[in-house]
């Protein structure tokens, strides 16, 4: 990455990032609304069984209700995407899901054969709301939704009068085990998507910083340079302006030294730049490892022996600089490796990554540009998509360690 373009890359970057981040959202929104479904569902196949039975209202009303709270439910499992203590979503909706729950839990108090699993889409509800506030309230949320369905054998017993019969099975007992255990696996995967949101930022923090290193590096160097020549050339113009009509020889001195001095800043500020631009092939290589791995994929790096060419070691930065721009800026990547071996005589760098679903066009991503630079220095530039991991191989001839081979063979001649 060049010191041009560190905001481009840092948006790249930024984008790869969300990409993974939002997947992983997926994911654990995903099995929350898994668990919902089952117990859901579970109380729904009971009801179903309960009106078949009894052709009870109540039973078709507590079917319809928990119906409706089910969809609610999971409807609300998008809020908890603020995580564990992010707050509760507009109040319309935490009314909404209590509403839906409460007519069934209240039903079925009067409900021979569902009263033992009415309650448990209010328990859902207490449980989804719990994850929105801040611990304490959460417990005591969770404490009154466990005492609330616990008092519903004692309500029952009132309102059906005398003794009231359990009719269990092995759908009641799975329900018991996923409703005992629901909040369990819903705290546990908001708990888990707060840490990828935690190193998330973390890395974001930790690219930001990079580049804002970066820049202070820069402004740091232009300063020593800019500074001392646009003092003394502030310096020597003054003292010309007061010797130009007393001494004209000596001013004319003074504005002579004065041009050699910016001629001189303008060419310490030009070698400041291409020296930016124009980055060693180890400092390339290092700075690949150090931004991959701010954006979260693990670099890892094998250098065999650097070319002896400078020609071909300032094409190889070049190419490193740009697959790693490249890599930031086109894929997901999770794993680079950049390896540097030799060859009959020729340098080969490597670049790999497993981001890339498809082999890119040869006129896309810097390519082409990367190919007619190489090729300048008489090498080739390959790409493949094999087992899933794209790979840029370049080769170029080490033309400063075949004319050395070339040098003993004549002297043992």
């Amino acid at each position: 990455m060049t010191a041009a373009e560190p905001s481009g890359a840092l948006t790249s970057a930024r984008r790869a990032s969300e990409r993974g981040v939002h997947a992983t959202w997926l994911y654990t929104l995903a099995s929350i609304i898994v668990f919902v479904l089952i117990v859901d569902a579970i109380i729904l196949l009971r009801g179903l069984v309960a009106v078949t039975a009894s052709g009870s209202l109540v039973d078709v009303l507590i079917v319809a209700f928990t119906l409706v709270s089910m969809l609610v439910q999971i409807r609300y499992c998008w809020f908890l995407r603020v995580g564990l203590g992010g707050g509760l979503p507009r109040s319309s909706w935490t009314i909404a899901l209590i509403g839906a729950a409460a007519p069934a839990w209240v039903l079925g108090l009067f409900s021979p054969l569902l009263w033992h699993v009415s309650a448990v889409p209010l328990w859902v509800s207490a449980v989804l709301i719990a994850c929105g506030l801040p611990r304490r309230r959460r417990w005591w949320t969770l404490t009154a939704g466990f005492a609330l369905v616990l008092a519903s054998y004692g309500l029952a017993r009132m309102t059906l009068g005398g003794e009231i019969g359990f009719s269990g099975g092995p759908d009641i007992g799975l329900l018991l085990i996923y409703a005992a255990f629901f909040p369990a696996a819903v705290l546990f995967s908001l708990w888990w998507w707060n840490i990828v949101v935690e190193l998330d930022q973390h890395r974001r923090s930790a690219a930001e910083l990079a580049i804002a290193k970066e820049r202070l590096r820069f402004a740091a160097d232009l300063h020593d340079i800019q500074g001392h020549h646009l003092q003394v050339i502030a310096l020597k113009a003054e003292l010309a302006e007061r010797m130009l009509e007393r001494d004209p020889v000596a001013a004319r001195e003074q504005l002579r030294e004065t041009r050699e001095v910016a001629a001189q800043a303008l060419q310490e500020t030009r070698s400041l730049v291409a020296g930016y631009r124009d980055a060693t092939l180890d400092e390339e290589l290092e700075n690949a490892r150090e931004v991959l791995s701010a954006t979260g994929a693990a670099c890892d790096l094998s250098i065999g022996a650097m070319p002896s060419n400078p020609g071909g070691r300032r094409a190889l930065a070049f190419v490193v600089r740009e697959a790693t721009t490249n890599i930031i800026r086109h894929s997901s990547a999770g794993s680079v490796r950049i390896a540097l071996t030799t060859e009959n005589g020729c340098c080969v760098l490597t670049v790999s990554n497993d981001g890339v679903s498809a082999t890119p066009s040869a006129d896309g991503s810097g390519l082409a540009g990367l190919r007619a630079r190489v090729a300048e220095h008489g090498g080739t530039l390959t790409t493949q998509l094999d087992a899933g991991r794209f790979e840029l191989i370049v080769t170029i001839p080490d033309r400063g360690a075949r004319t050395s081979q070339s040098a003993e063979v004549s002297e043992s001649a």
